[in-house]
């Protein structure tokens, strides 16, 4: 015969499962009690008989007797139903109005510096002495333990709520909401208190163990429920009298009021455990690979240089679209500034001007800092308090978007589309991909939702998706990050998208993916006739769509010029290494490639002259002294900010300057 040994993997299996068992059978007795006691042992409980009053536990009454001779065990039983009901009421009514308050105080910038003070003081004191203040304030009784209780448990409640409606409120879907005009009312219901129910809910179910043991003690000292009613923390009080002549008339209560806190404290966390392992568990992904896909579509972040360098003799992606006389997006002086310390201000975005006619691309590159992400954030009306946006122009179509009214929200909604960086991020994880599709639909468009989703499904089979039905049933942690970003492209079609605002879409996929989604783009710019702005760091990603390229440095425009041109006869010293960093073919191997030293100036950071002076090797003290306006350089539309800038003899001589740079 074998012996199998357990592995220590199905031991701490075993050890999971007892608790939770317990835990679970005892919460099933707790519960029987509170519905059936009272029918079983109600009368017995209420029986009064002066003759067997205050006797000790015996067979016939196996807790003893009260001074009415009431049979203890059956008393201790029956207020099963009034312990567990009042502490559910107090959880149910801390966890309301602490979650209420951390809504109010993770979600607004006016009220949450406010609120969160309020809450950091409450949260100094103890629950229990907050809920006896409290029970004086609210009065003796079982409603004012219940609201005393619940307001002891708030600040609990609307910490956690705080925290996590601070991190759920920056997501990128919460902002794809904004953008498509819902109030913040909407937003929190649907974007933010379903995406942190689950936490919450779970610290529900361990406070309502911390709320009987909070009752019992509040019964206890008289603050709680009074005679003729009774719950164990008054049976526990009256007992306590003659605990040393019957100590069973004291033990009946406090055993179940122990055993019950630490039912529901050993069911709540056997509940996070089972959360938990179901999150850690790796989830089961269709492997079979989408015919657009590829075999890249798995979100791996890679070194892309190479495919980019083939990329920029590639013309399939390039438009010849030319600017129309009256641009749909007109930027003139943007500006972004947020309060700094002591006083002073930050400014991300600090003087910014550009357009983009109908059906055309421009594209904005830089390095991390350079406020480009935070320029377009400013056009989609995505900077919250208490960052404010200040421009001469800042129209789109017939929209001044500093002066928007309702009418101009729905505008928006309906003709600008926004795609986020990340697709995980921008996707709401606890609404399926049908619903991110039909809602621009019903919301902008005023389509019944059969109709919206059959053109749902038609926006799918646009983007290459494969199998749209099913897809359209699925949540985004089932969808690769290719499929994911597709979603976020279909949805930007369901309204009457006239501007496609891209964030950087193609920084979180690999190579093959990131130029099956350029692609996907530029067919979706020629057949919608759609303007896009498309943002990135990778000049070589840029150029393979745009028809226009911004060059942004330290939250100014640098260089602007079309693709060609600026490919071909780069002006500003920036852009020249950029391009230089992005290698093509032919570039000389055995050379490394070329570095900038240095850092960008931040954006707290105010200079009188050019910000690029201190990393160029061709500043001279009049870069340092005064800064270089946007001026038009060799061909038409072709602008450079730059006193000293490449000549057209020497296009390439980025990587000369690094070597100048280094030798000097």
């Amino acid at each position: 015969m074998s012996t199998t040994v357990p592995t220590r993997a199905a031991a701490r299996r075993r050890r999971v499962r007892l608790p939770g068992g317990v835990a679970l059978v005892l919460l099933l007795a707790f519960v029987f009690l509170s519905v059936a006691g009272p029918w079983i042992w109600g009368d017995a409980a209420g029986a009064t008989n002066v003759v067997d009053a205050n006797q000790a536990a015996s067979a016939k009454h196996w807790l003893g007797t009260d001074d009415l001779g009431r049979d203890l065990f059956a008393r201790t039983l029956v207020a099963t139903r009034s312990s567990l009901v009042l502490a559910v009421l107090a959880t149910v009514v801390g966890g309301v109005v602490g979650v209420a308050l951390g809504l109010l105080s993770g979600a607004s910038n006016r009220l949450g510096k406010v609120l969160g003070a309020v809450i950091n003081l409450l949260m100094a004191f103890p629950a229990l002495l907050l809920s006896i203040f409290f029970a004086v304030l609210f009065g003796i009784g079982s409603v004012g333990s219940v609201l005393a209780v619940g307001a002891s448990f708030a600040p609990g409640f609307a910490r956690i709520t705080q925290t996590l409606t601070a991190s759920a409120i920056s997501r990128d879907y919460v902002e794809a909401s904004r953008v498509l005009g819902k109030g913040p009312v909407t937003v929190v219901l649907r974007h933010v208190l379903p995406n942190i129910a689950e936490p919450v809910i779970l610290y529900t179910t361990i406070h309502i163990g911390t709320a009987i043991l909070a009752l019992s003690g509040l019964s206890f000292l008289g603050l709680g429920v009074q005679p003729p009613s009774y719950d164990w923390g008054r049976l526990l009080s009256d007992g306590l009298t003659r605990v040393y002549i019957t100590p069973t008339a004291a033990l009946g209560p406090a055993v179940a009021i122990v055993l019950a806190g630490l039912t529901f404290n050993m069911a709540g966390e056997h509940l996070s455990d089972l959360v938990g392992g179901r999150r850690s568990a790796p989830r089961q992904v269709d492997a079979a690979p989408a015919p657009a896909d590829g075999p890249g579509a798995t979100g791996t972040e890679t070194s892309s240089r190479g495919a980019h360098a083939e990329g920029l003799a590639d013309q399939a992606f390039g438009s010849s679209t030319a600017p129309a006389a009256r641009p749909l997006l007109e930027v003139r002086g943007l500006r972004v500034v947020y309060p700094g310390p002591d006083g002073g201000t930050v400014t991300p975005v600090r003087d910014v001007s550009f357009s983009v006619a109908p059906g055309e691309t421009v594209g904005i590159v830089g390095e991390s800092g350079s406020g480009k992400s935070m320029a377009t954030s400013a056009v989609a009306q995505l900077v919250e308090a208490p960052g404010s946006v200040h421009a001469e122009t800042l129209r789109f179509d017939d929209v001044d978007l500093t002066r928007r009214t309702k009418d101009d929200e729905r505008v928006l909604g309906r003709s600008m589309a926004m795609i986020f960086q990340d697709p995980g991020e921008a996707l709401n994880p606890a609404i399926k991909v049908g619903t991110h599709l039909v809602e621009p639909a019903v919301v902008h468009l005023h389509e019944d939702k059969p109709l919206a989703r059959r053109r749902a499904l038609d926006a799918l089979r646009a983007v290459a998706v494969n199998d749209p039905e099913r897809r359209f049933g699925q949540h985004q942690h089932e969808l690769s990050g290719g499929t994911k970003q597709r979603v976020c492209i279909a949805i930007g079609l369901m309204g009457e998208p006239r501007l496609l605002v891209a964030d950087e879409p193609t920084t979180a996929l690999d190579v093959t993916v990131q130029r099956q989604i350029l692609r996907l783009v530029a067919e979706v710019r020629d057949e919608t006739g759609a303007s896009v702005l498309f943002i990135s760091h990778d000049i070589a990603v840029v150029s393979e769509i745009s028809d226009r390229i911004l060059v942004m440095y330290a939250g100014f425009v640098v260089e602007e010029a079309s693709t060609e041109e600026l490919l071909a006869r780069p002006a500003h010293p920036y852009t020249g290494l950029l391009l230089a960093a992005s290698p093509d073919m032919a570039a000389d191997r055995s050379r490394p490639l070329p570095m900038l030293d240095g850092r960008m100036p931040g954006p707290g950071v105010d200079l009188p002259g050019c910000y690029f002076a201190d990393r160029c090797p061709r500043a001279e003290q009049d870069c340092r002294d005064q800064r270089p306006p946007l001026l038009q350089i060799g061909a038409p539309g072709h602008r450079a900010a730059c006193w000293h800038p490449l000549t057209a003899d020497d296009p390439v001589e980025a990587p000369a300057l690094v070597e100048e740079r280094a030798a000097s």
